[in-house]
């Protein structure tokens, strides 16, 4: 069965980039302003309560529920149509090759027979959809298709979400091929150099996840258990503080001065290390031993001068990710701000650009 969601070419003429992430509801709302050029119409971070969504998996529905709605409210926009995503973790993607020239429901019927063959579980209990990505390189004649499949209710639980709050949700995306869509708005900030290995390191609040990149094609994807959570804890404890107001504290610079002194560093230094080690495994994993540039994102990435400690000991160039760099902005966003939370915004960031696809 086809997701009735396209995961890939749905268009919306407006459309709200809605990341629901482990630590926080956010949305991007993107206009044209120019050939292959943006504007940034307004954004909103909603903090979550702890544990309101776990491993990807929405576990306190009202919630994330009362999160979504209080970030469209605050967004102030009449836009309704949102841009949505799965986690990778929730999202089962296989490449299969098949025979060019196949009428549309002869390739239907072909990938989800396919489908049966790479997915664990029934037919009926998942939504599927695929992409062409073109000529197979190794066999002439065919061609190469990227399948996708996640079960119903990890879909449903998203759409009964944006639904409950009178958002109508017009794609269906996967996390990690929305932060590869921003993050070639990054990549464009890089020097260019055929060859070029860069590794997105996305810090989120409970594990960092590399993603290594060769000429702009992923080549190896690793997580592991290391996150913005460790700090935001650190910061309840010593301040006698809720988990929530820790992260909200945390987000808008409003903690006591001795932060930046004493919990701050030790939490920098550690963030540091784990991206060097996240490149020894990559290293040991593959046949690659160097890597060009680092690029660093989620809300990891906004710790001021984290750039500068993870190039100090990986000796590699480093940069924090904005895609938003060079976009004009309204009034209604503040440059500071934006810049600030950009990190954190790549998912959102990515979803929003759906809104521009080719239909």
């Amino acid at each position: 069965m086809r997701l009735d969601l396209s995961l890939f070419n749905s268009k919306a003429r407006s459309l709200l980039g809605l990341d629901i992430s482990s630590s926080a509801v956010k949305m991007v709302e993107l206009s044209g302003a120019g050939h292959n050029e943006y504007r940034v119409e307004r954004y909103v971070i909603e903090v979550l309560p702890k544990d309101a969504v776990v491993d990807g998996i929405i576990a306190d529905v009202d919630a994330v529920q009362s999160g979504v709605r209080s970030a469209w409210k605050r967004m102030g926009t009449s836009v309704r149509n949102v841009a949505m995503a799965l986690p990778a973790a929730a999202v089962i993607s296989k490449k299969i090759i098949v025979q060019s020239g196949l009428r549309d429901d002869e390739l239907d019927d072909f990938v989800t027979a396919e489908a049966g063959q790479h997915v664990p579980f029934a037919i009926d209990e998942i939504n599927l959809d695929y992409q062409i990505i073109g000529p197979s390189a190794s066999s002439p004649g065919e061609l190469e298709v990227l399948l996708v499949a996640s079960k119903k209710d990890r879909v449903e639980d998203r759409l009964a979400i944006a639904d409950a709050v009178g958002l109508k949700t017009v794609v269906m995306d996967v996390e990690s091929y929305a932060a590869l869509s921003a993050f070639e708005l990054v990549s464009r900030q890089l020097p260019y150099s055929s060859g070029a290995v860069v590794t997105l390191l996305d810090i989120g609040t409970n594990a960092m996840r590399l993603t290594a990149l060769r000429d702009d094609t992923p080549v190896y994807v690793k997580e592991q258990a290391f996150g913005g959570g460790i700090l935001t804890q650190d910061i309840a404890r010593r301040y006698g503080m809720s988990y929530g107001e820790a992260e909200a504290a945390k987000r808008s610079n409003s903690l006591p001065d001795d932060y930046e002194t004493e919990l701050l560093p030790q939490f920098s230094d550690n963030l540091a290390l784990e991206v060097a080690r996240a490149l020894q495994f990559f290293f040991t994993s593959t046949q690659f031993n160097k890597v060009d540039h680092i690029v660093l994102a989620g809300g990891g990435a906004a710790i001021d001068g984290i750039d500068k400690l993870v190039a100090a000991r990986t000796q590699v160039n480093t940069i924090i990710a904005n895609p938003f760099a060079g976009m004009m902005l309204s009034d209604k966003v503040r440059a500071n701000n934006l810049q600030a939370d950009a990190p954190s915004l790549m998912n959102a960031c990515g979803l929003a650009l759906r809104r521009f696809d080719p239909s």
